[in-house]
């Protein structure tokens, strides 16, 4: 590792001295550099340099560390960088990757609009119920069978952004509705692939990089179908009768179209329903396949999430209401955001001005990483930071605790826009499958046998795997 490497003047954070042209890409796992950055925190400190190719880059490690950059200096942090794949597919708008006045006024009217549309609020309640009634037919038609989970629980999580968004439902079967979840799943998965990676920090290759033409092309055909909707909609638009996001959105737009430097074209619509659409479908799917499979894991604890809801809802519709009456089962489910890590490097962001942190200089534009693993694995902040243990919520009397360092949705204000949303459908479906459904896994396979090593993505989902969903009625 050499010596203390200061890049940029005097008081540049440390880190392992970069090599030409490379950087230090050759400290770095591609695939899992979370886990190698976690160990370089451990050499340098909580706040340390590192060059991927020609990008220098800041590292935060650790709860307290996050939390000062974030929540308390958060104007100075809430810059998102230059990424070169998310500059050629999102150029700028939408939300996201966004900056400056058009992230301002794309967030705010996203947040307010969703909010208007019902985010946290009984309607929405009523709709995830409403698709909890298809989820529940979907599972109970493979009669105990085991089978893959992962497109029936994106249908049903990516029906309810939907919703918002267009004001309808699809059909599971529906071959469009197929087609968009599988474009987001890979490119999801793409995005993380160590060749787009090397494309970012070279990109003048780009020529030689065949996912970013995947990317593209994914990114144009998902842009292209939510260009077809909106057209669709304008067809009835009526102002005193809006439906949807996208109806919003739209009369904003005809509302502003004088103005020379409005926001509210078409492309940050395509951008902003683009962002939303996936957000708010990988994120909760992935993390409630990470539940099923950690139901099945340890059987005891499903046990006694099921006695709880046995106990506080019996065999009635589970209800946002039941929540705080059911301390166990709210502890599971943070413990299962915590424990699955789902955005282990966070999505990075880059200072707004020159900041002095924890003694060091850095500079406006810097890229930071505020790694979110090494949040919810902090060890001074968990009693059992590797471990699946529901008790990290609950206190010695099994009150629900909250916990400062439980930081799913990251924190300051790049927050997560959708997490009333979220944590609303995560108890629900989480809630509901289980007062229907005990999960085992397949037949031959012991509950040993199931394997906790996360894949590889800008989400880490776990392994493929079959459950069996058997009925308790």
């Amino acid at each position: 590792m050499g010596s203390f490497w200061n890049g940029n003047g005097q008081n540049f954070p440390p880190g392992p001295r970069p090599l030409p042209l490379i950087g230090s890409l050759h400290l770095l796992d591609l695939k899992r550099p979370h886990i190698t950055m976690c160990k370089l925190s451990k050499q340098y400190g909580p706040v340390f340099s590192i060059q991927m190719g020609a990008q220098k880059m800041v590292v935060l490690t650790g709860y307290e560390t996050v939390m000062e950059a974030l929540v308390n200096q958060a104007d100075a942090f809430a810059g998102r960088p230059f990424i070169p794949i998310f500059e050629e597919t999102l150029k700028g708008y939408g939300i996201i990757f966004a900056n400056g006045e058009n992230w301002r006024v794309m967030r705010r009217f996203a947040l307010s609009t969703l909010r208007d549309y019902g985010m946290g609020k009984r309607t929405t309640e009523d709709r995830i119920l409403e698709e909890c009634g298809f989820l529940i037919k979907r599972f109970e038609s493979y009669e105990g069978k085991p089978f893959e989970n992962t497109t029936i629980l994106n249908h049903a999580v990516s029906n309810i952004i939907v919703s918002i968004l267009l004001g309808k439902r699809f059909e599971y079967e529906n071959p469009a509705f197929i087609r968009l979840l599988n474009l987001i799943s890979a490119n999801i998965q793409l995005l993380a692939s160590p060749s787009v990676q090397l494309y970012n920090m070279f990109p003048a290759l780009g020529f030689l990089f065949g996912t970013r033409k995947t990317v593209l092309n994914n990114t144009n055909e998902l842009q292209a179908f939510i260009q077809a909707t909106f057209i669709e909609h304008l067809k009835d638009l009526d102002e005193n009768d809006q439906r949807s996001f996208i109806d919003s959105f739209l009369i904003r737009q005809q509302e502003e179209k004088n103005k020379s430097n409005g926001y509210f074209h078409n492309e940050n619509l395509k951008a902003v329903v683009g962002n939303l659409f996936g957000a708010g479908t990988e994120t909760t799917s992935t993390t409630l396949r990470w539940g099923l499979l950690l139901m099945m894991k340890y059987p005891e604890i499903q046990n006694k999430v099921q006695e709880e809801i046995a106990q506080v809802i019996g065999s009635a519709q589970p209800r946002t209401e039941h929540r705080p009456k059911m301390p166990y089962t709210d502890a599971v489910i943070h413990e299962i955001q915590r424990f699955s890590n789902i955005i282990p490097m966070n999505k990075p962001r880059a200072t707004t001005m020159d900041v002095t942190f924890k003694g060091y200089s850095i500079p406006k534009g810097t890229f930071i990483l505020p790694l979110l693993t090494s949040v919810l694995q902090d060890e001074t902040q968990w009693e059992k930071p590797h471990e699946f243990y529901p008790e990290h919520f609950l206190d010695s009397d099994g009150k629900f605790i909250k916990r400062d360092a439980f930081m799913p949705f990251s924190a300051g204000r790049r927050m997560c826009a959708g997490e009333t949303l979220a944590k609303m459908e995560l108890f629900l479906f989480f809630t509901i499958l289980l007062q229907r459904f005990t999960f085992q896994p397949a037949p031959g396979l012991s509950k040993e046998d199931l394997d906790l090593t996360p894949l590889v993505g800008l989400t880490a989902p776990p392994v493929l795997y079959k459950c069996c969903a058997l009925s308790r009625s």
